[in-house]
């Protein structure tokens, strides 16, 4: 702590006598300045203790006193040493008596006692201190790091919040709380989302300040490079000292090692997950599993889903990628819940996952914001759980359902939609529509004449799976009629009704043609 006055007047060699101000001698002191002036606060920076020998003050005049000690209470200087025996040989009454009105220290100092020695004393008080401190703050520096060394991220932010004596908290690259000490301190750091937001939009390194009803909370981000890759949250009661203040460096810098060679050996993970997935993907599930080891034999012995990302439109340069925004929200979500997941970069703009199915990974992408999504033209594709022996068919399935998610311009769609629900809804597409209208153009312009309902007919006929009876009674005419209908639309189609797969194309033909499908 600085030193204070009442240090100053507990210094034996100084002897030091309190005249007036005796409540406030725990103010520490900046500095101790000498200065004649009858008004020397321009030159004051507040918390200096001024020594004077009243040479230039008519110290007996009361009115002149009271403007001279109200000015630099004003200034912040926190008391008055005056010399006796140099030009008064007591403090004159004047100056006491407002001193005492004002509860503004004021210290008699004998005339064997320098103004240098006081000086000297403060001097040597405040360079103790910032060695204490520095001192404390190397201290400080080892035990984080051994802490972080031997037990992780979370050891080391109990003792940074023991050495801070308030509260520490990490986040990740998301903005998400990845760990916080004291317990309690989770739910006040949640509370700071938004602020850590507006920190990941600023380039690392960069620091704020939030000041609240319940603490002063400062804010640091994690990174070396430009984009920042966490932030730590340190909340106290007052603003930090300097003991303190190394100790919170100490503790940016060694989370951003941490931080630094997670991505590293994140990197080398994604690598040798590619690798398994590229097995799996080429039948060969049993070598994968093999390379895969404790790493991630575990997500391959659960059912798991493959997903697959792509930017859909043009990415903004000024913003961060969307698909690596969506990658780095799954990591987060697969940290925090401890899962294991494989990430397959495919270039810059598309993305494969393999994530456990009904696990946090998965619920993250299929809560990730739709609006942002759409805005950020990102679509995504889900397969339904599969294993490593069908990986290949699941890498199919996440690409049917990327394709009709770009159609449909949905930012999710899941392979589970496709299978259950009907066909019809992907006959909206315009080149089946164009081949409908090619396959059926002259049916339609032989009805336009009046000389016959072929498409009606033809649509009954095959509603009714054939059946002559049961067609002709839905249309109101003869079977011998639908028959005749029937040869006519072979005729002028060039087609056999006997092959089914005429009768399936001509049925979907009609599907595409009756106007916009609903989902």
């Amino acid at each position: 702590m600085p030193v204070t006055l009442a240090q100053l007047v507990q210094h034996s060699a100084l002897k030091l006598t309190v005249r007036a101000g005796e409540d406030r001698l725990g103010t520490p002191v900046r500095w101790a300045h000498v200065s004649e002036l009858a008004d020397p606060v321009p030159y004051m920076e507040g918390g200096e203790l001024l020594l004077v020998t009243a040479t230039t003050l008519d110290a007996a005049d009361h009115e002149a006193m009271r403007r001279y000690v109200r000015r630099l209470v004003g200034a912040g200087v926190v008391g008055l040493g005056f010399a006796v025996g140099v030009n008064y040989d007591d403090i004159p009454e004047a100056l006491l008596d407002v001193a005492k009105e004002e509860d503004f220290p004021l210290l008699e100092v004998p005339r064997r006692t320098p103004f240098l020695a006081i000086s000297k004393a403060v001097s040597a008080a405040i360079a103790a201190d910032q060695y204490r401190a520095v001192t404390a703050g190397f201290e400080a520096q080892r035990e984080l790091t051994r802490a972080a060394l031997a037990e992780g991220p979370a050891a080391l932010l109990a003792r940074l919040a023991s050495h801070v004596d308030g509260w520490a908290a990490l986040y990740d690259a998301s903005g998400a709380v990845v760990a916080a000490a004291p317990d309690w301190a989770a739910r006040r750091a949640a509370r700071l989302t938004a602020d850590v937001e507006r920190l990941r939009e600023r380039p690392a390194p960069a620091s704020a300040v939030v000041g609240g009803t319940e603490d002063r909370v400062e804010l640091q981000s994690l990174g070396t490079g430009r984009r920042v890759r966490g932030a730590l949250a340190v909340g106290t009661g007052a603003p930090l000292g300097t003991a303190e203040r190394y100790a919170v460096h100490s503790a940016v810098a060694l989370l951003t090692l941490t931080t630094e060679r997670s991505r590293s050996l994140q990197a080398a993970e994604q690598r040798l997950g590619a690798a398994v997935v590229r097995m799996m993907l080429s039948g060969q599930p049993d070598h994968a599993r093999a390379v895969a080891g404790d790493l991630y034999g575990e997500l391959l012995d659960a059912p798991f889903r493959l997903l697959i990302a792509e930017q859909a439109g043009e990415p903004d340069p000024a913003a961060e990628h969307p698909v690596h925004a969506l990658a780095e929200s799954l990591e987060s979500a697969a940290s925090r819940s401890g899962e294991a997941m494989l990430t397959v970069p495919e270039g810059d703009d598309r993305l494969v996952v393999l994530a456990a199915d009904g696990g946090a990974v998965v619920a993250a992408c299929e809560s990730y914001p739709e609006r942002e999504a759409e805005e950020a033209g990102i679509v995504v594709g889900m397969s339904a759980p599969t294993g490593p022996i069908a990986a290949a068919s699941a890498y199919k399935q996440a690409e049917q359902a990327l394709s009709v998610a770009r159609r449909r311009g949905r930012a999710l769609v899941e392979h589970e939609e496709l299978a259950a629900g009907s066909v019809l809804p992907l006959l909206a597409d315009d080149a089946v529509r164009a081949f409908a209208d090619g396959m059926l153009r002259a049916l339609y312009e032989h009805d336009a004449t009046g000389r016959g309902d072929l498409v009606a007919s033809l649509r009954a006929w095959l509603s009714r799976h054939g059946q002559w009876d049961a067609a002709a009674a839905d249309l109101g005419v003869h079977r011998h009629t639908l028959r005749y209908r029937m040869r006519r639309v072979e005729e002028i189609l060039g087609r056999s009704l006997d092959d089914p797969d005429v009768r399936m194309e001509l049925w979907l033909a009609l599907k595409a043609t009756e106007g916009p499908t609903r989902e």
